[in-house]
């Protein structure tokens, strides 16, 4: 199965990499579409994109604070939504994608899953010059150990990280 496209605007700050969508996201072809997910309340809470408007506009707001989406995972095998069980990987071109978009300072990992796939696939991104990598806390439902508030106090790193910039 095939994930979905990068969401990005015309200068990218922020790089959020997912490993891949949910059931649930590719049915609807939305990132984050699980309406259990957390992702859109963090970005609401963190860059006031909110949380209850249309998936378009979600984007939109992304978009204006210098964020961009995507999954480091571009195509896998994978039974149900489980990270655990993606296999037969086709990984994104992270590298390619920064190269083109010469603003991204910050990727921000959504999740241990995001992270192990990076430093599989793409493990030279760790020390790309001017780009700086952030492990942080799934916002899934699947990640049930923190609350909606711990893992938003986790990802304001991402606004501490990018102080200075447009976020």
């Amino acid at each position: 199965m095939s994930g979905l496209p990068p969401v990005v605007g015309p200068s990218p700050i922020i790089l959020v990499l997912g490993s891949f969508p949910s059931v649930v996201s590719l049915r609807v072809r939305e990132y984050y579409g699980n309406p259990r997910n957390g992702f859109w309340r963090v970005m609401e809470a963190l860059f006031g994109v909110p949380a209850d408007r249309s998936y378009a506009e979600r984007l939109e707001g992304l978009k204006a604070a210098g964020i961009a989406l995507w999954d480091v995972v571009g195509a896998c095998t994978r039974d149900g939504s489980s990270d655990a069980s993606i296999r037969e990987v086709a990984a994104n071109d992270i590298p390619g994608f920064l190269d083109r978009h010469p603003t991204v300072c910050i990727i921000a990992l959504n999740g241990r899953a995001a992270e192990h796939w990076l430093r599989r696939v793409h493990p030279t991104v760790w020390e790309r010059p001017g780009v700086r990598v952030l492990a942080l806390p799934s916002t899934s439902p699947a990640n049930a150990r923190l609350t909606i508030e711990e893992k938003t106090e986790a990802w304001r790193a991402v606004v501490r990280t990018g102080a200075g910039t447009k976020v």
